[in-house]
């Protein structure tokens, strides 16, 4: 058992690989959400519940959101980009549980979210522009940016993984600063606060993979906005 592992809450090991709390508490999160996903998949009516009127309402407003930034690959982009929204929010949100800790306080956890997004902006580029198209774009407005396309690639996954982490740890080192000074007048403040700045960061977040994603496609939706505009 390292250090590191006591540090991160360590749950129990299988040889070397060490299974902690925010590994548990991010899978558990997966499991719930994707069980909600199919149970809505499966029970969906003609006369929509509550439930379902609630959900439909959020996936229409995932989808406006996304098609302010990439129109015309909207439905494309939405089952990534919503997935990535409602898993941070929940993530995010699930320190307010009593004995949990938010995920997204764990840099590994929003490492892997980065580079969740690092490799979809290039998986969506080729497969939206074709592969010659989306290298190309790398080269443009000239070949001498190249080196500086690279390295910005590079760091803007660092710093989405490093801005998440660091807020959500502040925002709990925070909380725990305001518990031992105001005692329980404080939490109300607290809980309003988490709240918000969860549901800030998650859009943050999301909102800036979008946007590389519709940087890696931009050759396309721009040829499909000449197309449009052309008169047929």
């Amino acid at each position: 058992m390292t250090q590191q592992g006591l540090d991160a809450g360590l749950v129990f090991s299988i040889g070397p690989f060490e299974i902690t709390e925010t590994s548990v508490t991010a899978w558990g999160l997966l499991l719930l959400l994707g069980g909600l996903s199919a149970a809505f998949t499966f029970h969906r009516s003609l006369k929509p519940s509550l439930f379902q009127t609630a959900v439909e309402g959020i996936v229409t407003s995932l989808e406006e959101a996304i098609s302010a930034v990439a129109p015309q690959c909207a439905r494309r982009l939405l089952p990534f980009i919503g997935s990535l929204w409602i898993f941070i929010v929940a993530a995010n949100l699930i320190g307010l549980v009593p004995g949990l800790h938010s995920p997204t306080r764990d840099l590994s956890i929003t490492s892997a979210l980065a580079l969740l997004v690092f490799f979809s902006v290039h998986w969506y580029g080729i497969r939206i522009c074709g592969l010659k198209a989306y290298l190309r774009h790398y080269l443009t407005p000239n070949p001498i940016l190249l080196p500086f396309h690279l390295v910005s690639e590079i760091t803007r996954t660092i710093a989405l993984a490093v801005r998440l982490f660091g807020n959500m740890m502040s925002l709990e080192m925070a909380a725990l600063l305001m518990l031992l000074v105001a005692g329980f007048l404080a939490p109300v403040p607290l809980l309003m606060l988490h709240i918000i700045e969860a549901l800030v960061q998650a859009y943050i977040f999301g909102m800036l993979a979008l946007v590389y994603i519709a940087g890696g496609i931009q050759v396309q939706i721009l040829k499909q906005e000449k197309t449009q505009k052309e008169p047929s």
